[in-house]
């Protein structure tokens, strides 16, 4: 029989043999003149073999050193059969022969993953349990092109790299292997022979599912088994216009949000916190909610933002088709679910993707390229193929496979510029000689075209406080083709304002004023996010000047003209809460402070301004187009008041903030149309916690010409506030 010359034995035992198949398994041979099939086995724990095939068992032939063969005269190809293996002890087990088995991936598969672009990447590589040429078991594959050898370990194999080595896909730098026998719930890693010769362990970059930290396994899953029930919003969802709908959302980091403190402060499940975060984004009158990244993650204080598992839902909170339960329950109760995404970094640690086959292979090598100076983390090379790949088709995992309607993409400004954070002679220019990260930005357009051909429906929003221009103009017309955009000038021009003395306000509209010049050179969603509660800046409630009662005042102010002024809107959690702490990641937002009556009459403000919103398509049907907004008047800086029209397709609201302390009994503004006028929003009634000055009652326009229109009205404007007024005919949908 055949015998295996010395340097292909010496390569099998010592771990660098990097084409298995060719070796062991069953091989068509002539023996002493007799066709048959030579069976070879590697299996270092066992001190005997037997092959079980058609109910009858072969005792194998040790070779030495695990070694084991057995020549079957006549015996064609292909043919089933079983490995039976016993230890020095006499333990037993049975399992079907990996390497009598095809590839598993498929001609298709390995031309889309060659052109990269394989839209379904998680379905090629990975793991994933299936019944293949009779076994059952878990095919596994593996993008490492610069290895020598690659092996699937794990607790069913005692993690020794030699039992599993896998088989090269010629030269597109896969590795696959069928192990029958692993079962779901199975861990494991891919041990890595770099050219070097240096072995490395490495968590499967397409885990669906991994350990808790700080353990690293991934772990094998059994997809296909949830049964969704969110037919209804899922066959609407393509038709969607989100820039001419409501948009109303609240950011959660799902740690944090509500815990079990009488059991240690645990935190709740995605099964345990779906039903309560839906019930209470739908009383606020939220239309979507946007977590923090739920991509697993090893440290819990990077809020999930140094991602090292792209596919794999946190296990902090339960299984792949937990998350999927948690999603299915938020679109029932009609809420949207937008993540938060990072494919603009990703953390240093040596079980991930960094060096990940012993070479730069998902980051750049240069570090003026490949390192991140402020965060400590790694650059993805957007240059190469097979990265950006990895990273649109894990865009559309999210989207497709988990339901979710929207990634907000973070850090895009660190993605644009070459020299993002970094002295001069720290960073390497374009091939152009500019500051353009010109493969960052052709990835950019590349998943946002993916993403809307391949999910219709769904909104990309760019995290970006640059003056990029075009980041939400299509793609054919030169923009980076997303949805939306953060408004993060707004979002601190506003804050700056808001922290000032009122007394000194006067001096500083512009600061509410200047957003309004460039408003529609994209379309922008107005954050009031997390960014601005952490690292020593505090609450909105405690950047509010004042005492108690005026910090109160002046936060319902704020978030009136969030709400009412053009784009869409997002709170991060807690702020309904008016929280009078920083936010802290380790506990439970401070549900205790509903007891107190201000804050229980804050919360009812936030609930009837979020209802406001939804019920006047005035404010956000024509938030993207000029004609949806008109100042009234921006000149009054004595008094700090602002006025302005927000207008729908054929329907319109005035809103009016005072933003003092001072009241004024009888103060006149323009309005579009003569008739009454109903105040449908005051932010000072007592009901919020106001001194209620002036009521609510109607207002008649007069035929007297006042900021430019021929009509105008008289209103008591409160301390500290925002009122809403609409015609009196369209009043009632607000009662």
């Amino acid at each position: 029989m055949n015998a295996l010359d010395s340097g292909t034995r010496s390569a099998l035992l010592d771990g660098r043999h990097g084409e298995p198949h060719l070796v062991l398994g069953p091989h068509e041979v002539v023996v002493d003149g007799v066709r048959g099939v030579v069976v070879r086995v590697y299996q270092p724990a066992a001190a005997d073999s037997f092959i079980v095939r058609q109910g009858v068992t072969t005792a194998m032939r040790s070779d030495g050193d695990g070694l084991f063969s057995l020549f079957l005269p006549r015996a064609t190809l292909p043919f089933r059969y079983s490995l039976r293996f016993i230890t020095d002890e006499g333990r037993m087990w049975e399992r079907g022969d990996p390497y009598r088995h095809a590839p598993t991936i498929g001609e298709m598969d390995l031309y889309l993953f060659n052109e990269g672009t394989h839209r379904q990447l998680w379905m090629m590589l990975g793991a994933h349990l299936r019944t293949y040429e009779g076994d059952e078991g878990t095919a596994f594959a593996l993008w490492a092109p610069n290895a020598d050898r690659v092996s699937v370990v794990g607790d069913w194999c005692n993690w020794d790299g030699r039992q599993f080595p896998m088989r090269r896909l010629g030269n597109s730098g896969l590795w696959e292997l069928f192990i029958p026998g692993v079962d779901a719930n199975a861990l494991y890693k891919f041990e890595l022979r770099t050219r070097e010769g240096a072995l490395r362990v490495k968590t499967d970059p397409m885990a669906l599912k991994m350990e808790q930290a700080p353990s690293t396994s991934a772990i094998v899953v059994r997809e296909g088994a949830y049964h969704w029930r969110d037919e209804r919003w899922m066959n609407a969802r393509p038709a969607r216009q989100p820039l001419r709908e409501a948009m109303h959302v609240y950011e959660v980091h799902l740690g944090s949000w509500i815990r079990v403190p009488e059991d240690g402060n645990r935190i709740l499940t995605y099964r345990e916190i779906a039903p309560k975060l839906a019930e209470h984004v739908k009383r606020l009158g939220f239309t979507h909610i946007e977590l923090l990244p739920v991509m697993e993650h090893p440290f819990y204080g990077s809020w999930g933002y140094q991602v090292t598992g792209y596919f794999a839902p946190t296990s902090r909170y339960g299984a792949p088709d937990d998350f999927r339960f948690f999603v299915d329950t938020l679109h029932q109760a009609g809420i949207g679910v937008l993540l938060d995404w990072v494919p603009a970094h990703f953390p240093k640690d040596d079980y991930a993707l960094r060096r990940f086959d012993g070479t730069s292979l998902y980051e750049h090598e240069d570090p003026r390229l490949g390192e991140h100076p402020d965060w400590g983390t790694l650059i993805f090379n957007y240059g190469r193929k097979e990265v950006r790949n990895f990273l649109v088709a894990n865009a559309l995992y999210w989207l497709n496979e988990f339901h979710v309607d929207g990634l907000r993409v973070d850090a895009v400004a660190s993605m644009l510029y070459l020299d993002y954070s970094r002295e001069g002679g720290e960073w390497l220019p374009n091939k152009y000689g500019g500051r353009e990260n010109l493969e960052a930005i052709e990835f950019l357009r590349e998943m946002n075209a993916v993403v809307n051909q391949e999910a219709p429906g769904c909104v990309t929003i760019a995290e970006d406080s640059t003056a990029w221009p075009g980041v939400t103009r299509p793609i054919g017309e030169g923009g980076l083709g997303f949805t939306f955009k953060w408004n993060m000038g707004w979002m601190h021009d506003t804050l700056k304002y808001f922290e000032r003395n009122p007394i000194f306000r006067a001096y500083h509209q512009n600061d509410l004023t200047f957003a309004m010049l460039y408003e529609y050179t994209e379309h922008f969603i107005m954050p009031l996010s997390h960014d601005e509660m952490v690292h020593m800046k505090g609450s909105l409630y405690q950047k509010m000047p004042g005492d108690h009662w005026q910090r109160m005042a002046n936060l319902r102010a704020l978030l009136a003209y969030q709400v009412t002024r053009p784009g869409k809107s997002l709170l991060f959690m807690g702020t309904e809460l008016a929280a009078p702490g920083e936010w802290n990641h380790d506990q439970s937002l401070p549900w205790h402070l509903v007891e107190e009556p201000a804050r229980a009459g804050f919360m009812a403000f936030v609930a009837r301004l979020g209802e406001l919103y939804q019920q006047q398509p005035a404010l956000w049907q024509l938030d993207s187009e000029p004609q949806g907004f008109e100042w009234i008047d921006a000149s009054d800086r004595t008094n700090s008041v602002l006025s302005y029209v927000r207008r729908g397709t054929d329907e319109h609201a005035v809103v009016v903030l005072n933003l003092t302390p001072t009241p004024h009994d009888r103060y006149r503004i323009g309005v579009p149309q003569s008739g009454e006028y109903t105040c449908v929003l005051s932010s000072d009634e007592v009901r919020w916690g106001g001194s209620g000055y002036g009521g609510t009652a109607l207002a008649s326009a007069d035929h007297m010409p006042y900021h430019g229109r021929p009509f105008s009205i008289e209103i008591a404007l409160p301390p500290l506030s925002a009122t809403v007024l609409v015609p009196n005919y369209l009043a009632s949908r607000t009662e």
